[in-house]
């Protein structure tokens, strides 16, 4: 089982708090978020609620027990500053640091100063409510929570076998595997009360499957194919693992967003485009194959670039020239100043486009000439760079919103590249989530980086084998 048990005795604890009345003690004061920096004054009531908060920490995907054991079974002000001083730092800005999980990890995590607030918290009775408001209070945290608190309490049940490969099964089909289907289905709630030994894959089987795959970013279809699989023994152990990470990611970002923003989410290879707080264009792209992740960024963008040229990384630049010279030329790739370039044009691999972002990875979003990657599941396939779809459109979109409309059309008609700079820069960030909130709903993708592994391991969670990924044979492009 993925979920650890919270349930560890706490009853000499909960003895000694009645001991508590009229304890209180005095560290250093010598500031910061460390428990030093804390003059506290430990009541039996602030102890109670720190406690009870606590006891709440299974709602974040954290482990009470991890908290309440540097308790011990007679607190003393310091070790109780340090219990809620740790369990503080995990809501406001997450138990692990993602720096040090991640090669490349660029994005801005909250800094409220915990032992000040501790401080207050104390002096105002408010031990519990403080903590509570550390972490995320937006909708798409509550509902990760709650589907966290649903899959815990299914993955406490029986575990569903395993369905084993086969064969497409389509709709009115009949398989041996399908008990086991239905079984699976029923444990992540897609189903009621499937029936013991189905014999057919009838409608109600493949409605629930299709919503299985609408939630997984599968076409749906109802036909159990090897990626419908692969999401059907998700079960809700795995479910309730990859909340516990969900979560854990949420913590690590600000609180306050900019309200005009492009998200890029790597793990679903989706684009969300937000504007005065408000949800505007959603669309598909193609992010960095596993081995080229493309990395997690806050980088703004700062100019468009119509019909761009590219400048081939030398890291890449010998699997364009092992095609051969003629290769080179049908794709107006010539070497100028010891680098290889492509020209402007609809075969440049850039396409059309260019969303230029600051940083210094080399990372940004762009047009394709492969258009049909966007009509794939799997769309993880680039060398890192991020491919949108109907990106000229998205293009035309952030020209008008930015007041560069006129400008854009200019650049677009010489046919040559050009820049065209916004009045101000967008913030961009680049996130991997695998559980995330669409449309209301909890959805969920597979880890095609394995980097949940990474978090799960850092939350405390049993290791579980990574994602084997076969290479594919792509396009050159980005």
């Amino acid at each position: 089982m993925y979920v650890r048990s919270s349930g560890r005795a706490l009853g000499p604890l909960l003895i000694v708090l009645a001991a508590l009345a009229g304890c209180s003690g005095q560290g250093p004061p010598t500031g910061g978020n460390g428990a030093s920096g804390v003059r506290s004054t430990w009541t039996a009531a602030a102890t109670r609620d720190l406690v009870a908060a606590i006891r709440r920490a299974n709602r974040h995907g954290l482990d009470p027990a991890d908290y309440l054991a540097g308790i011990g079974d007679a607190p003393t002000p310091a070790a109780l500053n340090r219990a809620a001083l740790a369990y503080a730092a995990a809501l406001a800005h997450g138990r692990a640091d993602p720096r040090r999980l991640h090669r490349i990890y660029e994005i801005d995590r909250p800094d409220p100063d915990l032992a000040a607030g501790l401080q207050r918290a104390l002096q105002e009775n408010k031990v519990g409510d403080w903590l509570e408001s550390l972490a995320p209070r937006d909708e798409a945290y509550r509902a990760l929570a709650d589907a966290y608190a649903a899959a815990t309490a299914r993955a406490h049940g029986t575990r569903p076998p395993l369905v084993p490969a086969g064969s497409d099964l389509r709709p009115g089909g009949a398989d041996p595997r399908l008990p086991a289907i239905a079984a699976a289905l029923a444990a992540n709630g897609y189903v009621q009360a499937p029936p013991a030994a189905p014999r057919r894959y009838t409608p109600d089987l493949v409605d629930a499957v299709r919503q299985l795959q609408e939630d997984y970013g599968l076409t749906k279809d109802g036909v159990i194919d090897a990626a419908t699989l692969a999401a059907l023994n998700e079960g809700p152990f795995e479910r309730a693992r990859t909340l516990a990470v969900a979560l854990e990611r949420l913590r690590w970002l600000p609180r306050d967003p900019p309200a005009t923003r492009i998200d890029v989410n790597t793990a679903a290879t989706a684009l969300t485009y937000w504007r005065d707080g408000r949800a505007v264009d959603a669309r598909r792209t193609v992010a960095g194959e596993p081995g080229r992740e493309t990395p997690q960024l806050a980088s703004p963008l700062f100019r468009l670039v119509a019909s761009p040229t590219w400048t081939i990384p030398r890291s890449i630049q010998g699997e364009a020239t092992r095609h051969g010279a003629g290769y080179l030329r049908r794709n107006h790739m010539s070497w100028k100043d010891g680098w290889l370039i492509q020209a402007s044009g609809p075969r440049n691999s850039l396409g059309m486009v260019k969303f230029d972002l600051q940083n210094d990875h080399a990372i940004y979003l762009h047009d394709t000439p492969a258009k049909a990657l966007f009509g794939q599941d799997e769309r993880h396939s680039s060398h890192g760079c991020v491919r949108v779809f109907d990106a000229l459109g998205f293009a035309e979109m952030i020209a008008r919103d930015e007041g560069v409309l006129d400008e854009w059309h200019r650049a677009r008609a010489t046919g040559r590249e050009s820049f065209v700079r916004l009045p101000r820069q967008i913030p961009v960030r680049l996130l991997y989530h695998t559980a995330f909130v669409d449309g209301g709903r909890v959805r969920y993708r597979l880890d095609a980086y394995g980097w949940d592994e990474d978090v799960a391991e850092a939350l405390g969670l049993p290791h579980r084998a990574r994602p084997q990924h076969v290479p594919r044979e792509g396009d050159l492009g980005p």
